[in-house]
């Protein structure tokens, strides 16, 4: 397998927000992947994805509060982080892009597919859900989820990531330590804030107009998002497949390989 270029990270000023972003070189003859990575989830988190995906250049960003990205000082909407992607694409030269959104960044994902759509070429959305009326997880799960203390205290993380996660976490705390090295901590106020931007929020009553190819996968075993939101956004988007992959909530990184290798197979 060819060596994929490493992800170059550097701050950014896009229509007046500082945001940490992380390019990886790729094939100039095909559009890039913006990827929007999950709650509290900064850029590294999602290496070992972008490690195992040869061919296209990729986009990935810290949202406002997460990470490297300095936190705004006003709550935001999932429309207003559309728009800034928007902003990105344009300062790095891209009329066009496949987007990818995982968990809270596919709620993302649906809307800069909806507000932006002449600017996705293809959209594939991993272990999401169409936001606020979705059929949701355990309530312990997500009790657990409304709080960042496992971003910010290890045991934390290590104690409740196989009951959050599910999956390859599920009892494998080298998985779960392998997990913790790519977590960059910022804040409790960016993470509350990807919460309150996240309230409300709901692709339900125009899942039917997205006119982009899109490939949904889910996780066999997802606690937080269970595999029945595939199975609706599958249902309403008119040009959507779905593909389960025998994984938890993050397989996109603990199942980088067959991940990588069905999201490329889409791509092309």
């Amino acid at each position: 397998m060819q060596a994929t270029a490493k992800l170059e990270i550097g701050l950014r000023e896009v229509a007046g927000q500082t945001l940490r972003v992380g390019v990886r070189p790729g094939d100039p003859a095909r559009p890039p992947l913006l990827l929007f990575n999950g709650i509290g989830a900064n850029i590294e988190l999602v290496e070992p994805f972008l490690d195992a995906l040869e061919g296209p250049a990729a986009i990935v960003f810290d949202a406002p509060g997460v990470g490297g990205s300095p936190a705004p000082a006003l709550p935001y909407r999932p429309s207003m982080l559309a728009r800034l992607s928007a902003h990105l694409l344009d300062q790095l030269g891209h009329e066009r892009a496949d987007v990818l959104g995982v968990s809270w960044g596919g709620a993302l994902a649906q809307q800069f597919a909806f507000q932006y759509a002449a600017r996705c070429r293809r959209l594939a959305l991993a272990a999401t859900s169409p936001g606020h009326l979705m059929v949701p997880g355990r309530l312990t799960v997500l009790a657990n989820m409304a709080s960042p203390r496992r971003y910010r205290d290890a045991e934390d993380m290590k104690r409740f990531a196989g009951d959050i996660y599910g999956g390859a976490l599920r009892g494998a705390p080298e998985r779960v330590r392998e997990h913790l090295r790519h977590v960059r901590w910022a804040s409790d106020y960016g993470y509350y804030l990807q919460l309150i931007a996240a309230f409300g929020w709901s692709s339900l009553p125009w899942l039917r107009l997205l006119p982009q190819p899109t490939l949904v996968m889910a996780g066999t075993d997802d606690p937080l998002v269970p595999m029945v939101n595939g199975r609706i956004l599958a249902k309403l988007i008119p040009d959507a497949r779905l593909v389960t992959i025998d994984d938890g909530h993050l397989f996109l990184v603990t199942s980088a390989a067959e991940s990588a290798r069905v999201v490329s197979e889409f791509l092309h």
